[in-house]
C-alpha cells in the first residue's frame, strides 16, 4: 500500500512539474510574441509608461519610450500623449513631468501632452491613465513601453477598462543585447504570472534605469 501511494505521489509531482514548465514556457512565448507587435491603429491617446529620470532628465530607457511616443504622435496615431509616473524619495521631478518636458524639447506641443504625476509601478500607472482618460470620455490607447513589457501592460489596461494596443520602443537598453532581451522576457514572464494569479503588482521601481 505504501509503495502504491508513493508511486502516485511521484506521478502527481512529475505532473505538477510538467504543468509548471508548460505554463512558464507558454507565457514566455506569448511575452516574446506580443513584444514583436507594433499596432499603429488610431486611438484616443498614446500612453508612455514612466521610467527613471535624473533631476528632470529621462534615463535612456525612458527616452526611448518618449521618442517612440513622439513618432506615433507625428504619424497621427493619436492627438494626445499621456506621460505617467510619480517620483522616488528625494526626487524633485516626477517621471510624468520629466517626460512632458522632454517631449516639449523635441517639438511636441505642451497642450497635447497630459502629465499624470502618479504611479509607482505599472499597475498603479495604468489605473491612473484609465481614470484620467475616462474623465475626458476617452477609452482607446496605444501604449509605449519596452517590448517585453507590452503584454502585461496591455492586459492590465484591458482589465482597467481601456481599449489597449501596444507599439513599443525598439531602441534603448532594453533591446540592446541578447542578454538584456533574455532578462526582460524572464522578468516579464514572472511578473505576468504573478499578476494573473494575484491581480496585484510585485514590481520594484528602484531597479536602476527602469
Amino acid at each position: 500500500m505504501g509503495a502504491f501511494i508513493g508511486r502516485w505521489l511521484g506521478r502527481l509531482l512529475v505532473g505538477a512539474v510538467v504543468i509548471a514548465i508548460v505554463l512558464v514556457a507558454g507565457t514566455a512565448g506569448r511575452v516574446w510574441q506580443v513584444a514583436r507587435v507594433n499596432d499603429y491603429s488610431q486611438a484616443d491617446a498614446i500612453a508612455v509608461l514612466g521610467a527613471a529620470q535624473y533631476n528632470g532628465v529621462p534615463s535612456d530607457v525612458f527616452k526611448s519610450r518618449l521618442d517612440q511616443a513622439a513618432r506615433l504622435y507625428e504619424q497621427g496615431v493619436a492627438p494626445l500623449i499621456v506621460t505617467v509616473g510619480g517620483k522616488q524619495e528625494g526626487d524633485v521631478y516626477t517621471e510624468a513631468a520629466a517626460g512632458k518636458t522632454y517631449l516639449a524639447t523635441i517639438g511636441i506641443p505642451a497642450d497635447n501632452v497630459l502629465a499624470v504625476e502618479e504611479g509607482a509601478d505599472t499597475l498603479e500607472s495604468v489605473h491612473a491613465i484609465a481614470r484620467e482618460l475616462s474623465a475626458r470620455d476617452l477609452s482607446s490607447v496605444v501604449i509605449t513601453t519596452d517590448p517585453w513589457h507590452s503584454l502585461r501592460t496591455r492586459i492590465m489596461a484591458s482589465d482597467a477598462g481601456l481599449d489597449a494596443t501596444t507599439a513599443p520602443a525598439r531602441s534603448g537598453p532594453a533591446v540592446l543585447t541578447r542578454e538584456s532581451q533574455f532578462r526582460g522576457i524572464a522578468r516579464e514572464t514572472a511578473a505576468l504570472l504573478y499578476y494573473q494569479f494575484t491581480h496585484s503588482s510585485n514590481e520594484l521601481r528602484s531597479v536602476p534605469g527602469l
